[in-house]
């Protein structure tokens, strides 16, 4: 059984000096230096045709969506507000009523004409009966207003001794810190018996670190070593035609395309299978 001495544990309860203070250096803000100074093969390398590539700003598309924008009424383009294209213009119009629908309506307006008839009708007593509106329980409450009437006897009642002293808060002593306000007073002072102290072997067994499972295997290093064999390869000419990136339109002719949402003659044809007609019919609940 070792026991440490008391310079020991002096030097071992000393707090731990901070990492970001001993290890990195001090920033000024405002200057164009980097954080971590560059090697020499850093600054001397030269970039592959992929970094040149993806280094490219992006396109500005805006100009060929104003350039294509026609002028409505005469008016010019102004810079903050735009004018829409001749396909929503097309499209923001209101549905037009069918021919067969207009030769087959019952009336020309929405507004039914009641005839004398029906003005000077009597209803019976069972229309009158089903006309009451429905009648609330004869237990219904109604809310109670928000601004309650203190009564004149509540308001000059004296408390009891009982009542002010249930009133009062309750005060508990802060016990998880210190009342010492300078930061070389220990929180609490150890008592000698307690340095003297041999632990027993059942708190050397328990104190002792719980070990990894014989099968752990650790986390793979971030920097994968590529073999020679990888360096060597050939792709074939399925793998170099996934690796070619997806063709897509541009932005400005897609917004200008007015047969975007035009259907396919095959997409009108198709006949869906049983299969289909049962899971879209809705959930019976």
């Amino acid at each position: 059984m070792c026991v440490y001495p008391r310079s020991r544990i002096e030097v071992l309860a000393d707090p731990k000096p901070l990492f970001c203070q001993a290890s990195s250096p001090t920033l000024v803000w405002g200057n164009q230096e980097t954080i971590w100074t560059l090697s020499p093969g850093a600054m001397t390398a030269r970039p592959s045709a992929r970094t040149l590539y993806l280094c490219k700003p992006k396109k500005d598309f805006t100009k060929y969506g104003r350039s294509c924008r026609p002028v409505i009424g005469g008016n010019p383009l102004l810079a903050k507000y735009g004018y829409p294209s001749e396909r929503l213009l097309r499209l923001s119009e209101p549905k037009k009523y069918l021919p067969a629908y207009l030769e087959q309506r019952s009336r020309e307006t929405p507004e039914w004409p009641v005839s004398l008839a029906a003005q000077n009708y009597n209803a019976s007593k069972r229309i009158l009966q089903l006309a009451q509106p429905k009648r609330l329980h004869p237990d219904f409450m109604p809310p109670r207003e928000v601004p309650t009437e203190v009564s004149s006897l509540a308001v000059s009642a004296n408390a009891s001794a009982r009542v002010q002293k249930l009133a009062e808060p309750l005060i508990r002593e802060m016990t998880c810190c210190s009342t010492h306000t300078k930061p070389g007073i220990v929180m609490s002072t150890v008592s000698r018996s307690s340095r003297k102290v041999i632990a027993s072997p059942r708190t050397i067994e328990l104190s002792k670190p719980k070990q990894l499972h014989p099968k752990f295997t650790p986390p793979r290093d971030p920097e994968w070593p590529v073999t020679k064999a990888a360096k060597r390869a050939v792709a074939t000419d399925r793998t170099l035609k996934l690796a070619e990136p997806c063709s897509r339109p541009r932005m400005g002719l897609t917004a200008l395309d007015p047969d975007a949402f035009r259907v396919k003659e095959r997409a009108l044809k198709a006949v869906c299978t049983p299969r289909i007609e049962k899971l879209a019919q809705p959930i019976q609940r």
